[in-house]
């Protein structure tokens, strides 16, 4: 089997992360975003993955060179000379995807975290006989998305409504699809929105289908989602295998803590944490619901939470780091320093506190 990822574009929600990698290769849970998903696709037996990407793909490709032979998977880029939407990508990449076989394809957006019930979802697709599935997922505030309205019994999706103002449903697309081959023939090399204009075609000639994903979904492409996919993350492996969380008298709630990063005495950490590869964590840190980047070195008793710490920065002694702070890369906040929402690009050095949410260039 095969599957394309849609990776897109520049990442400007998640600036000031992706001004140092592309989108997919910031690290979620300690690892870069797009591996989740190669790895829960390599795991149902897909053999090769097609990145569609309009940005930097030679940092993509070098940088997944290496878990292409750590996975065993094959990995190639289809590159767009200019942005081809959610459809495009698809008829760009045609020669990639189509073979012998016959078999679906899978196609994901790299901005979705979830458990990808892959294995469940080619059953589904199997058993209803249709031209393509797509996953949906419930949300309690389906007036900010496009809805799908859906048989419940079979999963037929009748149709779609954007951003309904009357309530029609409370499901919406997941960004996780399984599509026959043919539906690459309802797409023109030309940019094109999957969800808009074709969907819709396939609905309306009853052959489009829905599965209701089981378990957490995040589009964590912004920052404060970004945060709350770590929460769902980390409660979803507490279920499966609580053996890679962290554990002691040190740690609240779910924390995952890279084997290489030292934690110093009279820390409290967690909910909701994740210390990358590297990382120094001095005595007498609090941190709560962030993430902490490779080789990031917190000192003495700094309070971080709710924000994204990111690579090789450091935190001053008694500094404190709140309410969705972003750090880029090799940012050094002084010490005794607050603050407040504050996106810091690159290379920076914080002398002086941000009391309220400002960019600081």
């Amino acid at each position: 089997m095969k599957a394309l990822i849609l990776v897109g574009g520049f990442g400007t929600r998640l600036r000031p992360l992706t001004l140092s990698v592309p989108k997919p290769l910031v690290d979620f849970a300690n690892k870069p975003m797009i591996l989740h998903q190669i790895e829960a696709l390599k795991s149902i037996g897909v053999t090769e993955v097609v990145l569609a990407i309009n940005y930097q793909p030679e940092v993509m490709l070098n940088f997944l060179k290496e878990f292409e032979a750590k996975l065993g998977i094959k990995i190639t880029c289809s590159q767009e000379t200019e942005p081809l939407g959610t459809a495009g990508p698809l008829a760009l990449a045609r020669d990639k995807l189509l073979d012998k076989s016959g078999e679906p394809f899978f196609v994901l957006n790299s901005d979705v975290i979830s458990e990808y019930p892959l294995k469940e979802m080619i059953e589904f697709h199997k058993a209803h006989g249709g031209e393509a599935s797509i996953m949906v997922t419930k949300v309690d505030e389906p007036s900010k998305y496009g809805v799908v309205v859906m048989e419940e019994k079979t999963g037929l999706v009748d149709k779609f409504v954007e951003k309904p103002k009357l309530f029609v449903g409370n499901k919406i697309n997941a960004g996780i699809y399984l599509l026959n081959p043919s539906v690459l023939d309802r797409i023109e090399l030309k940019p094109t929105s999957i969800e808009k204009e074709v969907f819709p075609k396939i609905a309306a000639e009853k052959k489009l289908y829905a599965m209701v994903l089981p378990g957490f979904w995040m589009d964590i492409g912004q920052p404060r989602d970004y945060i709350t996919g770590l929460r769902l993350y980390l409660d979803s492996l507490k279920k499966k295998s609580s053996s890679k969380l962290a554990s002691g008298p040190n740690i609240v709630g779910n924390v995952i803590v890279d084997e290489t990063a030292k934690i110093g005495e009279g820390c409290l950490i967690g909910p909701n944490v994740a210390i990358g590869p590297g990382c120094v964590v001095e005595a007498g840190v609090r941190l709560s619901r962030c993430t902490v980047m490779r080789g990031v070195r917190i000192k003495k008793h700094a309070c971080i939470s709710s924000s994204i710490i990111g690579w090789h920065s450091t935190v001053g002694q008694w500094a404190r780091v709140e309410n969705m702070t972003i750090l880029g890369e090799d940012v050094h906040v002084c010490d005794e320093i607050y603050s407040n929402g504050g996106v810091v690009l690159p290379h920076k050095e914080i002398k002086s506190s941000i009391l309220k949410p400002e960019i600081v260039m």
